[in-house]
């Protein structure tokens, strides 16, 4: 009978390879043939259990395809403009049940999930879960922890920031900044000189460009809100002691109160506009700034990031 088993066995196994294979393939072609079509057309199944059980131990490979279709849901929906990306927790959720080690899907999932529409989900409560889900089944991977105090931060938990910066600062190879942070975050919360410290730490350690990219915009875009506080006040200083304001910045050279027109991390001129106000000269170039935005601008849909330098 053992002959006869293992034949079938192998019978059996190969059937399901084939089968699973055969539905990747399909999925791939429906994607070429209909462009516009959406995952409500394929993904029937959403209880990570029920699919666990229809996987006959190939966990590891539909994670690969949930995953990869999390991607291109999220890709496709961002390159349109944004969305609500309804499906991608559901996708995630699914990814990270089946394989509870695949870490891009945390590192890169929560970024989708936790950036505020129409970049990308606005739900960082659901972006926390999927980190702290990851952290149980990856408890020595210090990336999470520092993931997930970067969320905690987000949403102004300083205290539960305080703590998964912490926790990962004792793991071994831990990046030294994780403790420094951990220390910034429980003395001071959400200034700038911490901000900035994330910013730096996230560019340093990552090797993703995209990344990197993302978050030297973000210092970009804390070194331009300084620098608009700092100019405001040298035109309220000029007002002062000339009785009127400036009408630009070369009349405040011309007059002493400045060396040289300033610039901004992209080296364009900044502006006064209206009663004397500061502003960037192409806010386009600079995603996430909070000040210095012409009165009446409207943001594009999907932000304008410049490569790294």
């Amino acid at each position: 009978m053992k002959p006869r088993s293992s034949k079938v066995t192998a019978v059996c196994t190969t059937v399901v390879v084939a089968f699973t294979l055969a539905s990747v393939l399909l999925l791939r072609r429906v994607d070429q043939m209909r462009t516009g079509a959406t995952l409500e057309e394929v993904l029937y199944v959403t209880s990570p259990k029920l699919v666990k059980r229809l996987s006959l131990g190939y966990e590891g490979l539909l994670a690969d395809v949930y995953w990869t279709r999390a991607v291109q849901y999220y890709g496709g929906t961002h390159a349109k403009g944004g969305g609500r990306y309804e499906l991608l927790w559901p996708l995630l959720n699914l990814t990270t049940q089946l394989d509870p080690h695949l870490i891009p899907a945390y590192e890169f999932g929560s970024t989708f999930l936790s950036a505020p529409p129409p970049q990308g989900a606005g739900l960082p409560e659901k972006a926390a879960e999927l980190v702290e889900f990851g952290i149980r089944n990856n408890p020595g991977d210090w990336h999470l922890y520092y993931d997930l105090g970067f969320l905690k931060y987000d949403q102004r938990d300083y205290r539960a920031a305080a703590d998964a910066f912490l926790r990962g600062s004792k793991l071994p190879n831990a990046h030294p900044f994780l403790a420094v942070l951990a220390a910034r975050m429980a003395e001071h919360g959400g200034d700038t000189e911490t901000a900035r410290m994330l910013w730096n730490a996230t560019y340093e350690t990552t090797r993703d460009a995209n990344v990197r990219a993302n978050a030297l915009a973000h210092l970009r875009a804390l070194r331009v809100d300084e620098d608009v506080t700092q100019l405001q006040k040298l035109v309220e200083m000029y007002q002062q002691k000339t009785g009127s304001y400036p009408k630009s910045f070369a009349e405040m050279v011309r007059n002493g109160f400045l060396r040289a027109i300033p610039r901004d991390p992209l080296g364009n001129e900044y502006k006064l506009e209206g009663e004397a106000i500061v502003v960037v000269s192409k806010p386009d170039d600079l995603p996430f700034i909070r000040k210095g935005l012409p009165f009446g601008y409207v943001p594009p849909a999907v932000p304008k990031i410049p490569p790294g330098q």
